[in-house]
């Protein structure tokens, strides 16, 4: 792909997320949405490989589907109140139609099968973009309605996801499809922090974006496509795959890590509202997470020493240097000690 048309399908992307992300007009958010999504397929599809195709065709129509909805449901909102204004969306039907639509978009279950099939016939670096980037524009719609927000709906959505998102991982060999189904159930605790606060919700998408960003980071940086990639890859750089697999603790939320302020400051809210039963099936549901998450940090340092013979001439070639790893890590590993600071801000 040409440098211009790179640079200019980078620009669309972009400015369909940022026209969504500051408009007040649902026809606005729409068109930053399409034009979003009509930026994203030729960077799917750009490697030329069938599987690459398919997932390009999957997202276009999941989104077509997805943005079709969003705007039956603000026309119809126009027709019942007489203005398209973001922040008005009051009726209820309405807003159950846009909250589903953009949670199709989001990737959280029920609706998330075509999640990982996307993410795993993309490249890594693709792959990173959709499960980061793409997120910006529906959570920012979601923050807006978030007054009228069905939250029932919105409490139970986040519990399946944080659900689906663990079990499904389980039996997963491809880091693409493994990140995909981490990605659901981060969304599930996302949604369950936008019924608490909206501060609370921008710390843990912030984190989030993160973790996931030095994930993708380091997976490129080590060429590592599988598990068994993973396995073989210590006698590349011992140091980065030891940072690897104390980045994919942090991604499975244990202390002292990074990735355990927004699960402590979710369940710390939901006990004071006095939802219980809900944070105690929400943390049940991290743990089928934490096992894989576990299972990745095994096969990282612990299943070869370090003068294997088994690396099949990995040791040959230098891993790319990455600009930015260095900060992603670090930010991934060292954040807890500032919670009180991010959550005043």
């Amino acid at each position: 792909m040409s440098p211009l048309i790179w640079s200019l399908l980078i620009t669309g992307l972009s400015t369909g997320t940022i026209i969504t992300m500051s408009s007040y007009h649902w026809l606005l958010a729409w068109l930053g949405l399409e034009l979003n999504t009509l930026s994203i397929l030729p960077i799917i599809s750009k490697s030329h490989h069938p599987r690459a195709t398919e997932a390009a065709t999957k997202y276009f129509l999941i989104q077509a589907m997805a943005a079709a909805l969003i705007m039956s449901a603000s026309t119809l909102n126009a027709w019942q109140t007489g203005h398209w204004s973001i922040t008005n969306t009051t009726n209820t039907a309405t807003t159950t139609m846009i909250t589903l639509a953009l949670l199709f978009k989001l990737g959280a279950a029920p609706m998330y099968a075509w999640y990982p099939e996307i993410l795993q016939g993309s490249t890594l670096m693709t792959a990173m973009i959709l499960t980061t980037w793409q997120k910006l524009a529906p959570m920012t719609l979601l923050y807006m309605i978030s007054p009228h927000l069905p939250q029932h709906l919105i409490l139970v959505t986040g519990l399946l996801s944080a659900l689906a998102g663990g079990w499904s991982g389980l039996n997963q060999t491809q880091t693409r499809k493994i990140m995909a189904f981490s990605s659901i159930a981060h969304m599930g605790w996302l949604i369950i922090a936008l019924h608490l606060s909206p501060a609370l919700t921008t710390t843990t998408l912030l984190i989030y974006i993160i973790m996931t960003l030095t994930m993708f980071l380091a997976f490129n940086t080590m060429t590592i496509k599988t598990l068994t990639d993973m396995g073989l890859a210590w006698s590349q750089s011992p140091s980065l795959m030891t940072m690897i697999m104390i980045s994919i603790m942090s991604l499975g939320g244990l202390p002292p890590l990074t990735g355990f302020m927004p699960k402590w400051l979710i369940l710390n809210d939901l006990c004071q509202k006095n939802l219980i039963p809900l944070s105690v099936l929400l943390a049940m549901a991290s743990l089928p997470s934490l096992f894989f998450y576990t299972r990745m940090a095994y096969f990282t340092v612990l299943t070869i020493p370090p003068n294997t013979t088994n690396t099949h001439f990995k040791w040959r070639f230098k891993p790319k240097s990455t600009h930015g790893l260095t900060i992603t890590v670090t930010t991934t590993l060292m954040l807890l000690t500032l919670t009180p600071l991010m959550i005043t801000m």
